[in-house]
């Protein structure tokens, strides 16, 4: 039942069984029963395997590529809770790939973010979370309530704890500096920005100046999700430029397709990338300078505040300021 009888049923897809498991490992409980698995004609099957009338259901799945296969058997997912019967359905995205496309920027482009949240509410979800959106208004283009959880206070802790010495934080463009500023805020840092132009719709960048002091400084680059790796490369090539000494990279999404996580590594004064695993990162992306960050005790915490009925919002504080 809802509230605080029972536990929460959680369910995940194919996307990440890791952090489902991590999740329900936090909560002390076994992960729901289902199956999800591709027919050899390529559709894709779901059956639920335990009683969720009228019970709180918690589906996970993270856009993670194959990106539309992945959004494609969580709505199945959901639609297949909702004709059980289920009491309340909360979709858990812990990365939202869409997001990116949350506008009209060019002429006869789709807004796709909105499309994406058309569809879950469509197929049955009564509730969204979502951790760090790239663009924050997409909470707008639901109906359903949505919970946008935030990674930065955990990130915030591995850097205190880490006691840089005259750190500066850095935004890797200015579509990010407010959230680059509650981060510098947080860790009592300056704050510093790249401003750069994208070329076309091919993830190239060209960084053109640092606005802000960074000589003599170890730099902090801030996102809120690490692609290619062609951002993080230019800034680190930017503030090198400007005098920074050490140079660190931290976004709560390492979606690092290809060889990003190589190419990233290969960058002689870029120490450390710090990312969450909201996106799995396969063994061969992983090396000695990837610093992966577990967000399932945020999402495990978030889900139980939800489930019983009270606030997330004491989740967002960092436990130092």
């Amino acid at each position: 039942m809802l509230g605080t009888n029972g536990h929460p049923v959680i369910f995940g897809g194919n996307s990440h069984p890791q952090l489902v498991r991590d999740i329900c490992g936090y909560l002390e409980q076994e992960v729901g029963k289902a199956e999800v698995f591709k027919f050899s004609n390529d559709n894709t099957f779901v059956r639920i395997l335990e009683n969720v009338r009228q019970k709180d259901v918690f589906i996970l799945q993270s856009d993670v590529a194959p990106v539309n296969d992945h959004i494609m058997e969580m709505l199945i997912m959901i639609d297949a809770a909702k004709r059980a019967s289920a009491g309340r359905i909360t979709a858990v995205v812990p990365y939202y790939s869409y997001a990116r496309t949350d506008k009209k920027d060019q002429p006869r482009v789709p807004i796709t973010g909105r499309l994406v949240a058309d569809l879950l509410e469509t197929a049955g979800a009564d509730r969204v979370v979502m951790v760090d959106l790239h663009a924050g208004q997409v909470q707008g283009f639901f109906q359903v309530p949505v919970d946008e959880l935030t990674a930065l206070p955990k990130l915030v802790d591995y850097f205190i704890n880490r006691k840089l010495e005259s750190p500066v934080v850095v935004a890797t463009d200015i579509g990010i500096t407010k959230k680059a500023r509650d981060f510098a805020n947080w860790l009592n840092a300056p704050l510093a920005i790249v401003e750069k132009r994208r070329l076309g719709n091919d993830d190239r960048v060209e960084s053109l100046n640092v606005i802000g002091s960074v000589a003599g400084r170890t730099a902090i680059l801030f996102d809120d999700e690490i692609g290619t790796g062609g951002t993080m490369i230019a800034a680190t090539q930017a503030v090198v430029g400007a005098g920074a000494t050490d140079i660190y990279a931290v976004a709560t999404h390492g979606v690092l397709p290809g060889d990003a996580s190589s190419a990233l590594a290969k960058l002689p004064y870029l120490k450390e990338i710090v990312i969450t695993d909201t996106v799995p990162l396969p063994d061969h992306k992983v090396n000695s300078k990837v610093k992966v960050i577990s967000i399932a005790p945020l999402l495990g915490e978030a889900i139980r505040r939800i489930h019983e009925g009270r606030s997330v919002g004491e989740l967002f504080i960092p436990k130092h300021r």
